[in-house]
């Protein structure tokens, strides 16, 4: 099994969006030049979770059952977080737009999506304390 290692989103003004993820969730940016297509390589963790059947590099994800009522259904990520209602403050702050209100997903954590600056639609989770 090939793990997912990687995410890209696109973006409309590189600056921005940088600026967005360092002040939001204060990521590491890096600006490389035209030479690699004016990529911008995000850091989000400094070391891999050390969990019990943890995968070093890992990232888990799922399928869901598309609903032509919701909108905003596209690929995305889902992004740890410590703090849901600190993290949705940073987000507004950052220039972003939280989707509603956090929900409760049983067993798992607290949960909303939002918007970054590009309009991408990610979402966070408030994982639910372990024990």
């Amino acid at each position: 099994m090939d793990p997912v290692v990687h995410f890209e989103f696109p973006y409309h003004d590189r600056e921005r969006i940088a600026k967005f993820y360092q002040s939001a969730f204060g990521w590491k940016t890096e600006m490389l030049g035209p030479e690699m297509g004016n990529y911008v390589l995000a850091t989000t963790a400094t070391e891999d979770s050390r969990a019990d059947g943890a995968v070093r590099g890992a990232i888990n994800g799922g399928f869901f059952a598309h609903d032509p009522k919701m909108p905003g259904q596209v690929p995305s990520v889902v992004i740890g977080v410590q703090d849901i209602a600190r993290s949705m403050a940073a987000v507004k702050n950052a220039g972003g737009e939280v989707l509603g209100e956090p929900m409760d997903i049983p067993g798992v954590g607290r949960y909303v999506a939002f918007y970054d600056t590009e309009r991408n639609r990610i979402s966070m989770l408030q994982p639910n304390p372990r024990g």
